[in-house]
């Protein structure tokens, strides 16, 4: 297998762009694919503050190189979930990393800052892991930001994650999530601080790939909460059509943005939000999901110590 640029020895086949790269031209098109990315979508701008969401995996770790690399102005956040063993091994490579580059990082300690870790809180309110886990990293990601005024949060989600999540949302026709849907989620009020995900068309194994070459120290395990995951059954599904048919998932992902996301978002109505009155971020309601969550699990904890008390 030879690289299509130099002829040389090729480290990767790409099926989907009917390409192979030696090493550094295959670093070389990674990188032209992100700033791609960002600068089709105007992510942000040289002199943003970007905050990064850094779980200590390929793509988060991968996302941040990347920023550091090429000298955006970016710190790292990591929510110490309290997941066992995992989330000690993915503080440990989260820090190192940052120790190595000399990066700034932030730490939030999710057991320490709000009484539970992911695995209490999920027995609290009587729901699988995921869904309390997701919620509570979405309004820390988006808290932080805004407390130490940063422009933007950037997300190390690839196109596996982005077609996992588009295909549950077109099976379950979530028609307000699919109109957020977008690489880059512009802030629509003081408190909702810009998203983005400069990896977004950058399959899971390119980025392992960018990872290996780079010499990037990431935890390979997966979350053990994940097992049995509806993501998971997606992105296995969209995996066998992918290596069936080559470019798939970039195609599904690429022509809902193009030509469908447009239509949804002009024809959603217009949301009035508000301030939560316990925390002060936006919410379309009295109080925001987030804080609903951990009010009906602090409450339930109680109600369950003092039953076994």
């Amino acid at each position: 297998m030879r690289c299509t640029k130099c002829k040389g020895t090729a480290s990767i086949e790409l099926r989907r762009h009917h390409s192979a790269f030696c090493k550094p031209h295959y670093l070389e098109f990674f990188d032209r694919q992100v700033e791609r990315a960002i600068r089709r979508h105007k992510m942000f701008a040289p002199d943003d503050h970007i905050l990064v969401g850094v779980s200590g995996g390929k793509d988060s770790l991968t996302l941040w190189d990347y920023l550091l690399r090429n000298e955006y102005n970016c710190t790292g956040l990591h929510i110490h979930l309290g997941i066992g063993d995992y989330s000690d091994n993915s503080f440990d490579r989260t820090a190192s990393f940052a120790r190595e580059r000399e990066a700034s990082l932030i730490t939030v300690d999710l057991a320490e800052s709000y009484g539970m870790g992911v695995p209490e809180l999920s027995n609290a309110l009587r729901r699988v892991p995921c869904s309390g886990c997701g919620l509570s990293k979405r309004y820390i990601l988006n808290k932080e930001a805004f407390d130490r005024g940063f422009d933007v949060v950037a997300m190390g989600h690839n196109l596996d994650d982005e077609a996992a999540t588009l295909m549950g949302n077109v099976l379950h026709w979530e028609v307000g999530s699919l109109a957020r849907q977008q690489p880059a989620l512009p802030s629509n009020r003081d408190t909702l601080i810009k998203r983005v995900k400069p990896l977004y068309t950058m399959t899971e194994r390119e980025v392992a790939a960018n990872a290996i070459l780079r010499g990037i120290d990431y935890v390979e395990e997966e979350c053990p909460n994940s097992v049995g995951a509806r993501s998971i059954v997606y992105k296995n599904a969209l995996d066998d059509i992918e290596a069936k048919s080559p470019g798939t998932k970039h195609g599904f992902v690429s022509t809902f943005l193009d030509r469908i996301r447009p239509v949804m978002e002009t024809s959603q109505e217009d949301f009035d939000l508000r301030e939560c009155t316990i925390c002060g971020q936006a919410t379309t309601g009295e109080v925001c999901a987030f804080c609903r969550m951990w009010q009906q699990a602090r409450a339930k904890k109680e109600k369950s110590s003092k039953t076994h008390g």
